[in-house]
């Protein structure tokens, strides 16, 4: 049998016109700025002036992802669609594709199957710019700081000690160290550089986390992009770019509105990756999505330990959000992966191999329900080749729990394959919850992270590299010790090395180094090798994707 796939399915799909969906949704035409028939920007003036109350709020994460894939945002649509099926009043909050995976290896973000958020070709190529929009702010940023320096350096910066890189929206990993600044005098300071992609630059984390115009403004105000001679921080403010900076990014801030291939409204925007970055859409779309359904569904990058984690830890305690309950996500493929199964032979039954597996499935279930205190539902994304004593056991494992399990075929028939889900998801909704995050905010830099590695990761404990107790000393005595933490780790396993599948325990991790994002308001703690600036696989995903004469597009999944 001979499958679409994801772009056929999405092509020849009959999209309502965007006025038609923003009715859906409650929006009053006052809010829609049109962007073409079927995508459109709603301003953000309508959060102040709807006295509407707060829906639901579902967050979907997985386990930790492998070559098999999870497939979170496919459920994230599937569960709306179900939801709307049987009759709920439901809204989609989803994060925007960067270009760099789009082109490279991961793919997009507009989900799969017939569960997808449409028009996926503009979805996953520019959108409405919004990318672009923090790419020029991350780079006027960048400009004005070297020209401070040029002319003149009245704030004594230290043009070693810059800690502000310039971003590029694609994976490009000739751009990681860069020097600039020659050809003399007249062309700027010589010194070493680098770009960042677009979605870990700080603005994309400022972007996302601000609630406002103005708090947008104040959060850009408190960049820190070099240090002085005499090892003072300087600051976006101080350069003078922060009204530059939110003239560019006034449109972008306003969330995206499209729809899922049944109809259900969906925002998209904003693109942090989890890995590096806090790995959510933006506070606004969410909250948007809260006051105009009863229930917004919205998912969080990789697995729980990383997505999740900041997703509740950072967005919810900066923004004063409670989700009502999780989805899980797992295949018995990806168990079967981290049960040490090579990807070539994940189509036969293999229940000892998934007995190994199923303990990264259930430490994520544990870490929600017994360290985040909220109601969850293990949602298996099941394929033709899992057996049912594969799902039995399972079902089995999690029922120990206390966990309900459910099968979601909403790839192969979109909302009504998400349906027996959304009656779970409606369930757990009305149940109490005692929500808590996984640290206090009132301890050190150090006892923050090791709270997060013991909590969440279950491991043993920290080591820091002396370049990181250097760098904590410093931002605890310039008093930024009191704010959340961001990990940037491997999404491939609990600790920091990728290869540790499943569950693994007795580990530590190894913290390199830290930085502030005191814009986005959180410390960065960088631990293996990973990278702020991917680059492209041997065989790029660039290589198939083509446009013929009338337009179309072609080979984007």
């Amino acid at each position: 049998m001979a499958y679409l796939t994801d772009i056929e399915i999405a092509q020849s799909a009959k999209m309502q016109p965007i006025t038609e969906i923003a009715k859906v949704a409650g929006v009053d035409e006052k809010y829609l700025e049109q962007y073409g028939k079927y995508k459109a920007k709603v301003d953000y003036s309508l959060l102040k002036e709807s006295k509407r109350g707060d829906g639901k709020l579902v967050l979907v994460t997985a386990i930790t992802p492998t070559p098999a894939g999870e497939g979170k945002t496919t459920t994230t649509i599937g569960l709306a669609d179900g939801l709307k099926r049987i009759g709920k009043n439901v809204v989609v909050a989803l994060r925007e594709p960067s270009l760099g995976p789009v082109f490279g290896i991961k793919g997009g973000a507009a989900g799969g199957g017939y569960a997808q958020v449409v028009p996926m070709e503009d979805i996953n190529l520019h959108f409405t710019g919004d990318f672009h929009a923090i790419g020029a702010a991350n780079n006027l940023l960048a400009a004005m700081l070297d020209n401070h320096i040029h002319q003149g350096n009245a704030l004594n910066i230290d043009p070693r000690r810059i800690t502000w890189k310039r971003c590029v929206d694609m994976n490009d990993r000739q751009l990681r160290f860069v020097t600039d600044g020659l050809g003399g005098r007249v062309n700027g300071v010589p010194r070493e550089d680098g770009f960042d992609i677009t979605v870990a630059s700080e603005i994309m984390a400022v972007f996302c986390l601000a609630s406002s115009i103005t708090d947008l403004k104040e959060r850009l105000g408190r960049i820190v992009v070099a240090y002085t001679y005499n090892d003072e921080p300087v600051t976006a403010g101080q350069i003078g770019a922060v009204g530059a900076m939110a003239a560019l990014l006034k449109d972008a801030l306003k969330p995206n509105l499209v729809q899922t291939l049944e109809g259900t409204p969906a925002f998209v925007h904003g693109g942090p990756f989890a890995n590096i970055a806090h790995g959510c859409n933006s506070v606004i779309a969410t909250k948007m999505a809260m006051k105009l359904g009863d229930y917004a569904i919205t998912e969080a990058g990789f697995g729980a330990d990383l997505g999740a984690e900041k997703f509740l830890d950072i967005k919810c305690r900066y923004a004063g959000l409670t989700p009502s309950a999780v989805v899980v996500v797992a295949t018995i493929r990806a168990l079967k992966m981290h049960g040490g199964v090579a990807k070539t032979d994940l189509g036969s039954e293999n229940l000892e191999a998934l007995e190994i597996g199923i303990p990264n499935l259930l430490r994520h279930v544990s870490n929600i329900k017994d360290v985040y205190k909220l109601p969850c539902v293990v949602a298996v994304n099941r394929f033709p080749t899992d057996t049912d004593a594969e799902v039995e056991a399972i079902i089995e494992k999690c029922k120990a729990l206390g966990v309900n399990v459910v099968l979601s075929n909403v790839w192969a028939e979109g909302g009504k394959g998400g349906e027996e889900l959304a009656r779970e998801v409606v369930r757990l909704c009305e149940e109490p919850n005692d929500f808590s995050f996984s640290y206090k905010l009132e301890g050190s830099i150090e006892d923050k992270i090791e709270a997060i590695v013991k909590n969440v990761y279950r491991g043993s404990g920290v080591t820091f590299a002396p370049a990181a107790k250097k760098e904590i000393a410093k931002l605890a005595s310039l008093g930024f010790d009191k704010l959340p933490v961001c990990m940037a780790k491997t999404q491939y396993s609990f600790s920091d090395d990728a290869a540790k599948l499943g569950a693994p325990e007795n580990f530590t991790v190894t913290v390199r180094n830290v930085k502030v994002s005191a814009g986005a308001g959180f410390i960065v703690a960088l631990t293996g090798d990973i990278m702020t600036m991917p680059g492209l696989p041997k065989s790029p995903a660039a290589l198939r994707i083509d446009v013929d004469e009338d337009g179309k597009i072609s080979g984007l999944f």
